[in-house]
Order: C-alpha cells, then sequence, then structure tokens
C-alpha cells in the first residue's frame, strides 16, 4: 500500500533519498593516481627526509621509500572508510616501463591491483601503448590472446582485464574518426554524487611509443578533444567535472604548496583553454610533483595538480556538491605522500599484500640474480646542468661497448634517449651493502626490452641530431641525449635553434660535417622516437633483434668495477 509520502515522492519523480536529502551538500573525495608504471612495492622518494648515505653507512636511504600497491590499497581502504564517497582514478602510464615485478608478468598483477582498490577511470597514457593497441585492448578487456605469451595469462590463468575504463577523447580511429575508447565516463557516488570525469593523453603519444603499435591511431589536440564532448557532459546534469590528462609540466614549487602559480609547460596552454565547467584538472606525464591553480578560460582559478609518480603521492580532491542544483560548491587539493617507510601511519591493504606476495613468488628468482659489483653505492640518473648524467654515460658506453667490434656495428658514438632510463641503479630502497647490483635493479633502469641498432650518420646529420634536444617537441623542452666515451660537445642556451651546438669532437679530434661515423642507439631512436627523425636517414642501418638493451648493460656491468663518472662529456654555455 502506498503511503501519501510515498504518492507524493513519486509525483515529484523524486527517490525517497533525494526527497529528504536533495539540497544537502555531499562531500565527495577524489583520489589521482599518475604514473604508476607497474610499481607494485615501494621505490625511493625524495620528499620524506632521512640520513643521506656515507661511506661507513651506504645504505642509510634504504628506508626512504613511498607507493606500493599495499600502502596506496591501504589509503584508498581508510579514505573510503571515513567518507564511501571516495572515487580512485588514474592519470595514465599505470602500465609499461615496468619493473620485473610486473613487466615479467605483462603488468597483469598491476592492473587487478588496480582493480581491486576499486579504481573506476583513469585517462590513457603513452605507455599504455607500449605493446601496440591490440594488447593495449587486452588489458582493458581480459583473456590471454598476447603478443608474448611466454608472459601472458602467467600471474591469472584466466585475466580477467580491468574492472576500470581507461578514457581517451582525444584517441580516434584513422579510417573513421571516431573514439577507440570512451571519451569520458560519469562515476555515482554511494551517496549519489554524480562526477564526471573526460580523459585524454598526450597527442606526442606517436612520437614517443614504436610507430606500428599506433599506426591505426590519430591522437588529436587534448584541449579541443575534451571541449568536443562537454555539452554533451553538461546535458547529463553532474554534479562536478573532471579533467583526467595524461600531459603536465613542472613547478618551482613542491608538490605539498598549494595554490601555486609557477607551473610550466604543455599542460599549461591545454588548462587554459578547456571549457571552464570542468572543475579541477588531474595530470601526469612529467612525473612531477605540483598542486597549482591555472586561470581557465573565463578567466577563473582552476586546479591543476600532478602527484609525482610510481606512487609516491596520490592527488587528492575534497569536494563539496549541490546534487539539487548539479555543481561544484567548494573544492580543495592536495598531495598525500604515500609514505612506505618504517614509521608510516598508513595500514597496509591485506588483499594487495597477497597480490604483491603472488607476483614476488613468480619473478624473485629472476630478479634477485646478482649481475655485478658497482665501485659506489648507486650510479644516479639525475642529471647535472648541462644534462648529463652519471647512469646515462654508463649506458651510452655499454651500448657502444657491445656494437664497436666489426661483427656488431663497428660503432664509435652511441647515444641513449633520457626518457629510457627510469630509475637509479640500484634504486634508493634496493641498496646492497657490497654495492651489488641485480637483475631486478638492471631490469628497472632500463624495462623496454628496446634491440640495438647501428646506422652510419655524416658528422652534419650527428650534429643535426644533437640540434634536435632543443625546444624538443616530444617533452616540450630540451631532451639531452646521454653520450658514450669520447664524444664531446658544447651547447649554448642563448644560442638559435639549430645553431646551439658548437666544438663537437670524437676523441680529441673535430667531428668533420661529410666524414662518415658509426653511431649505435635503440630502436626506439633508429625510428625517430622522441622527435629524434634525423636517425631514420641513417644509411647501413645494422639491426640486431637478439642485441637487446638491457643485456648489453648487464655484460658492461659485468666487465669490470663501474663507478660514476665526472660528467664533462656535454658542456653547457
Amino acid at each position: 500500500m502506498k503511503t501519501p509520502l510515498m504518492l507524493l515522492t513519486l509525483a515529484l519523480g523524486l527517490s525517497s533519498c533525494s526527497l529528504f536529502e536533495g539540497n544537502k551538500p555531499v562531500d565527495v573525495v577524489v583520489l589521482g593516481l599518475n604514473d604508476f608504471h607497474g610499481n607494485l612495492v615501494p621505490t625511493g622518494f625524495s620528499g620524506i627526509k632521512v640520513p643521506a648515505p656515507t661511506a661507513a653507512n651506504p645504505a642509510a636511504t634504504a628506508n626512504l621509500a613511498a607507493g606500493g600497491a599495499e600502502i596506496i590499497g591501504g589509503y584508498v581502504a581508510s579514505s573510503r572508510a571515513a567518507n564511501p564517497n571516495t572515487v580512485l582514478v588514474g592519470g595514465g602510464d599505470l602500465i609499461g616501463a615496468s619493473p620485473v615485478i610486473s613487466s615479467l608478468l605483462r603488468d597483469e598483477p598491476s592492473v587487478i591491483a588496480l582493480s581491486k582498490m576499486g579504481m573506476q577511470v583513469s585517462s590513457l597514457g603513452n605507455h599504455e601503448f607500449d605493446q601496440g593497441l591490440k594488447e593495449l585492448l587486452r588489458m582493458q578487456n581480459g583473456g590471454c590472446d598476447s603478443n608474448d605469451m611466454a608472459k601472458a595469462c602467467k600471474f591469472d590463468p584466466a585475466y580477467p582485464g580491468a574492472s576500470f575504463k581507461w578514457l581517451g577523447a582525444n584517441v580516434v580511429d584513422k579510417t573513421s574518426g571516431k573514439p577507440v575508447f570512451a571519451p569520458y565516463q560519469i562515476v555515482t557516488t554511494p551517496g549519489g554524487a554524480r562526477i564526471a570525469f573526460v580523459g585524454a593523453v598526450t597527442k606526442t603519444t606517436p612520437t614517443i611509443v614504436s610507430p606500428s603499435g599506433v599506426a591505426t591511431l590519430n591522437f588529436l589536440d587534448e584541449a579541443d578533444s575534451v571541449n568536443k564532448y562537454i555539452p554533451e557532459i553538461k546535458a547529463l546534469n553532474p554534479d562536478a567535472i573532471i579533467m583526467l590528462i595524461h600531459e603536465g609540466g613542472a613547478a618551482k614549487d613542491t608538490y605539498n604548496v598549494a595554490g601555486c602559480n609557477s607551473l610550466m609547460g604543455n599542460i599549461i596552454d591545454i588548462a587554459k583553454r578547456v571549457d571552464p565547467a570542468v572543475n579541477a584538472i588531474i595530470s601526469g606525464h612529467t612525473h612531477q610533483g605540483y598542486n597549482c591553480l591555472v586561470p581557465d578560460p573565463a578567466g577563473g582559478s582552476r586546479v591543476v595538480i600532478q602527484g609525482d609518480f610510481y606512487g609516491h603521492l596520490l592527488q587528492r580532491l575534497d569536494l563539496s556538491v549541490d546534487r539539487a542544483n548539479h555543481k561544484l560548491l567548494s573544492i580543495k587539493a592536495a598531495n598525500v605522500v604515500m609514505d612506505a617507510s618504517s614509521g608510516s601511519t598508513i595500514t597496509k591493504d591485506a588483499n594487495e599484500t597477497a597480490l604483491v606476495a603472488k607476483a614476488k613468488s613468480l619473478t624473485d628468482a629472476v630478479k634477485n640474480t646478482v649481475v655485478a659489483k658497482i665501485g659506489a653505492p648507486q650510479i644516479l640518473r639525475a642529471t647535472n646542468d648541462a644534462g648529463e648524467s652519471p647512469l646515462g654515460d654508463v649506458i651510452a658506453d655499454s651500448q657502444l661497448a657491445a656494437t664497436r667490434s666489426t661483427v656488431t656495428g663497428n660503432a664509435v658514438i652511441a647515444l641513449m634517449n633520457p626518457g629510457g632510463i627510469r630509475a637509479d641503479l640500484p634504486d634508493s630502497t634496493n641498496i646492497k651493502p657490497d654495492n651489488s647490483v641485480n637483475f631486478g635493479d638492471a631490469f628497472t633502469v632500463q624495462p623496454f626490452g628496446n634491440t640495438l641498432t647501428t646506422v652510419t650518420l655524416t658528422g652534419a646529420q650527428l650534429k643535426a641530431v644533437l640540434e634536435q634536444q632543443f625546444d624538443n617537441p616530444s617533452a616540450g623542452s630540451n631532451r639531452i641525449l646521454q653520450i658514450s666515451d669520447g664524444l664531446k660537445y658544447t651547447w649554448t642556451a642563448s644560442a638559435a635553434t639549430g645553431s646551439k651546438v658548437s666544438d663537437l669532437t670524437l676523441n680529441g679530434a673535430a667531428v668533420s660535417p661529410t666524414a662518415s661515423y658509426r653511431v649505435t642507439e635503440n630502436s626506439f631512436l633508429a625510428d625517430g622516437g622522441d622527435g629524434f627523425t634525423v636517425f631514420k636517414d641513417g644509411t647501413d642501418r645494422l639491426v640486431q633483434p637478439n642485441l637487446v638493451d638491457v643485456d648489453a648493460f648487464q655484460t658492461y656491468l659485468k666487465a669490470g668495477t663501474v663507478a660514476p663518472g665526472p660528467q664533462n662529456r656535454i658542456t653547457k654555455k
């Protein structure tokens, strides 16, 4: 029997919940995770202050740790317990360029881990396309029909796929022009709040992944693509709209400075053009921690936030929404450290602990195989002001050593892209008392499995490659290649584009524009990756499918006690 109250409710087209609570604001917590890269276990994070290593205690940074599925899952669970209206979302690069614990299992444990945390949606990232579109669709939808059957379904014999959805408003099929992934999705919280998430990935994706994997796709302008769907989203009356984008910048302010206005990079132009109906922008790609305000097209201040990388930080947006009038009442933004050190107050998630233990049991034997001892506790990937890093030097030298014989390429120079150097050797959480490094350490540095290619370049072409480092379209700034021993040059920041490189020498002799030089690079660069298109003009190309970069790296480490060098190959004026 219907009571008078029920009849009134039906006549008004309302639920009993909305009748009593429709005018009451709903508090929603949105947690963002960007650039996770399959890091199921914690890694070093400079935001946690601990003693620096010394000769007496080289492993002093062993507990400098943040992230990992157990800690992230624990924080999400605690937030959800405090406020059931908690939504976990991603900013892209959740998988790809992953350490052994995930990559040897085709990143399936990472997708399952995020699904177990209750992730709802994520923007696509460029690294989601590392293995091509078909494999990405398998990661989304499940199954075992992988392009690497040796790794697929080894974690779960019936890989279920992601329970969350990857979003890509600007990723369209070249033939049909239609989106390949959902452009947006509305998430309804237990309290009835409806939050719309619209996703995009950097339009530079085709230049920073293997071209063959995205040959059927176009990556359109990010802001234009998102704006195209805003009227459609608004017609569905969400209570707030949040953009998830795998593109970013960098800020002078640190991750914990709220409301910074020092943001620089590609994300600025995008943020200034995205429709004012978008209430906040969760970003990624540049591996930076910032919490900034950028003007929207209407002149209002809009949150643009990014959470470092590898799960060190979660981006947290505390929203208050008006369900009756479908509008955002307030927003507060912060980056939260996923502290995994011994003093952490975050309780680990038991389900994630079990998952990590299973993944470790399947990969630890390979990971823990000792490769070599190095001449210092760590060799760092951080660069000096000229753009040269100790680890970059070592990797370039390893590739030259692997290809300098007449059989392997007759190379005299090797060049390495900095984006392919993914970690210090070893990570600060894995420093060993005897300075040893294992396969896991080496693989974490170079996880892509690129093969080595040697081409002949003229001296003029070599200089042209080096000129492509500056105002690099893939980086949005400079992208300084790491160079092998014997090659030296100077670059002048104030010089005109195309004329920044000078004093280019090889083994003390000036590089002649007309002479020929055998140059080794990985297969990604050889195909013009990272905007280094001159490599494609190289002649006498020797492709070595059985010579993988990480194998060359390990062989070089085994050959002697490698230590950080003086970083004197590149000079900046």
